[in-house]
């Protein structure tokens, strides 16, 4: 059968601390009973007030009793009543001076006391124990615990033979030193008997001071070796980290305007920039040419061209044969015509056919 360790047994002097805190040569065994008595009192009185733990102290005349539990307002009493009274009653025990400091857990879902207490007292008002364990992973779970385990060993649900059951979710690493492991059991009494609760929750690593500094001299390291953008708009250098964090400083004062570094080129990223900058100045050019190409009203003047010869010849013809005024007035008219659409052909035929006209009434005159 595997031999268990108790996980916080395991780690005092690592990651742990006890939770009585003294040394003593002589009387050894006087104080432990002492200290047993005193967290008996302090159980009885606040028996349904969620105590969690209670760490004592000893100095030479005066014994610090610290009780940590998730209601204060109801183990300090009305002006502190409650807190007179058992501090009268630990008093009578030890027969020195007794401090009591009342500190509040300020997340019972995460206490292994508390929530193994919490299931025990379901269980004794008989609620499905199975429900109890669920609930409290669950809550545990959404608080940030990365790993919890619950156990209930008895005659679970009412059953005739004694059984274990265990539900667990996440990663609970029991070998391992440096987990934060918080353990506790508790009791439910039932009218079929006693059954046993273990909770184990674990919240994460300890991770030593040494290890600490150790991580981050690497990461100074690392960020050192990272290269260097430039920003010419702003006239910054931005040092781009590891972590994500990004740090300015403003040269622009020292070198007027311009970043200039001796010691590093010019990196690719601003050529490329540069590049880019003079394609898009060609590509604006060859766009704007193209688009005084493509314009309608200099292709209609390019288009316009002089009157044709054939227009000329008519003219002479018509001037010899004495008939100015009517080839002036129809040249007038062919060369407005001309200029709107130079490529019509009915000018042309009215010229011809006016001319032989005139050529018939000349033979007339003629005979």
């Amino acid at each position: 059968m595997g031999q268990k360790v108790h996980p916080i047994g395991f780690r005092l002097g690592v990651t742990k601390d006890w939770q009585s805190r003294w040394y003593a040569d002589k009387h050894y065994t006087e104080m432990l009973q002492e200290d047993l008595r005193i967290r008996n009192v302090v159980a009885s009185k606040y028996k349904d007030d969620d105590i969690a733990r209670v760490e004592i102290e000893r100095a030479s005349n005066q014994v610090t009793v610290t009780v940590h539990t998730s209601r204060p307002g109801i183990v300090i009493g009305r002006g502190g009543q409650r807190v007179d009274e058992t501090r009268a009653l630990l008093e009578q025990i030890a027969g020195k001076r007794v401090r009591l400091n009342i500190q509040e857990v300020s997340q019972p879902e995460m206490d292994a006391y508390l929530v193994a207490r919490s299931i025990a007292q379901q269980m004794e008002r008989r609620i499905s124990h199975r429900r109890a364990m669920k609930q409290a992973i669950f809550r545990a779970m959404e608080r940030g615990a990365q790993g919890i385990k619950i156990s209930c060993a008895g005659r679970v649900g009412s059953s005739e033979y004694a059984r274990t059951e265990t539900l667990h979710e996440g990663r609970v690493p029991l070998h391992t030193l440096r987990a934060d492991i918080d353990y506790a059991t508790a009791t439910a009494h039932t009218t079929l008997g006693t059954i046993g609760v273990k909770v184990y929750i674990y919240k994460g690593d300890i991770i030593p001071e040494y290890e600490k500094l150790q991580q981050d001299s690497t990461s100074a390291v690392s960020n050192q070796g990272q290269p260097k953008t430039e920003d010419k708009s702003k006239g910054e250098v931005i040092d781009k980290k590891a972590d994500g964090i990004v740090v300015a400083a403003d040269k622009s004062a020292e070198s007027g305007g311009e970043i200039s570094d001796s010691k590093e080129p010019a990196s690719v990223e601003s050529k490329d920039k540069i590049a880019a900058d003079s394609s898009a100045s060609k590509s604006r050019a060859r766009t704007r040419i193209k688009a005084k190409s493509a314009d309608p009203t200099s292709e209609k003047k390019e288009d316009a061209k002089p009157r044709p010869k054939v227009r000329a010849k008519d003219k002479q013809k018509t001037k010899a044969d004495g008939s100015s005024s009517v080839g002036d007035s129809v040249t007038a008219q062919e060369s407005v015509s001309s200029e709107k659409e130079p490529k019509e052909s009915k000018p042309r035929s009215k010229s011809k056919t006016r001319t032989e006209a005139e050529k018939e009434s000349d033979k007339d005159h003629k005979d």
